[in-house]
């Protein structure tokens, strides 16, 4: 039997150096690698690195390469995690009224197709509002929220989350505004959802506003949470092609569709750890 896979990566300011160290501590160690993606930004001068192995030894520990990368790490003052490819990451999922991306996620989740364990949903709407999902064994909090009560109902999600011990928060259109405390706490580990449009159309009913326009693209972004509204860096992003004979409603059913697809790719890169921080963009390393 092959043996298990184990996923490495990093990022620090680029340097000679760095993919020697790197190959070097793993063939030392007695480890195969599998993979390895690289990128250089000349701009930011910082360096980012994927690394999928495996070990070529029996007697392979990769306990003793985490030390050895502890002292790398700290050579090149590196932002650094290395973890089992099948260690799943412990995920809350927060809605609203609108349910299809967690319906969309959740069943990704259930046909195997989506390596995570749903650890909490958090929703300011009742749980009678969605009667028609199995959630299952996945524990249900229902946190509503009104203006005079966000700071109160912030704390609940927060400690939701924390006793849930969740490695990443996607709001599958969870239709609140984080304030910047929370934003700030999820840093890095929030993904967000929401209708990106050319030009883009904000407050309510942004497919009837495009309509009025008449767009010929709609489409959506996936990114993570900043306390700027939807400015956070960009991870995915998809369009969708409409014509004149789209009514508002049809655009509302071609957005859901595009916003399922942006999302679910989003969350699955996040999940293989393919998606690194980079100021405020991401640096993609696709499968």
């Amino acid at each position: 039997m092959p043996s298990a896979r184990h996923i490495l990566t990093l990022s620090c300011a680029n340097r000679p150096g760095i993919v020697a160290r790197v190959s070097a501590a793993l063939f030392d160690g007695g480890f195969n690698i599998l993979d390895a993606q690289q990128f250089d930004d000349t701009e930011t001068g910082n360096f980012f690195m994927r690394v999928e192995f495996n070990a070529a030894k029996a007697d392979s520990g990769v306990g003793a390469l985490r030390e050895t990368f502890k002292m790398i790490a700290g050579d090149f003052g590196m932002d650094w995690s290395m973890r089992p490819s099948d260690q799943r990451k412990r995920v809350a999922l927060m809605v609203s009224r609108f349910d299809h991306c967690l319906v969309d996620l959740l069943y990704r989740w259930r046909s195997g197709e989506m390596p995570m364990d749903p650890v909490a949903i958090i929703a300011n709407y009742p749980r009678d509002s969605y009667a028609h999902i199995d959630f299952g064994d996945i524990p249900f909090h229902y946190l509503p929220v009104t203006r005079q009560t966000k700071m109160e109902q912030e704390a609940q999600v927060w400690e939701t989350v924390k006793s849930a011990r969740a490695d990443l928060v996607v709001l599958a259109r969870y239709m609140q505004i984080l304030s910047d405390g929370l934003a700030a706490k999820l840093k890095g580990r929030c993904v967000n959802i929401h209708h990106s449009f050319l030009p883009g159309f904000k407050g309510a009913k942004p497919y009837h506003q495009a309509h009025a326009r008449g767009v010929k693209l709609i489409g959506a972004t996936a990114h993570f949470v900043t306390s700027d509204l939807d400015e956070g860096p960009i991870i995915e992003q998809d369009v969708e092609r409409i014509s004149h004979r789209d009514t508002p409603e049809v655009l509302v059913r071609k957005g859901r569709d595009v916003e399922r697809r942006v999302l679910a790719r989003a969350v699955a890169n996040v999940l293989d750890d393919r998606v690194l921080l980079n100021h405020g963009k991401t640096v993609i390393f696709n499968g």
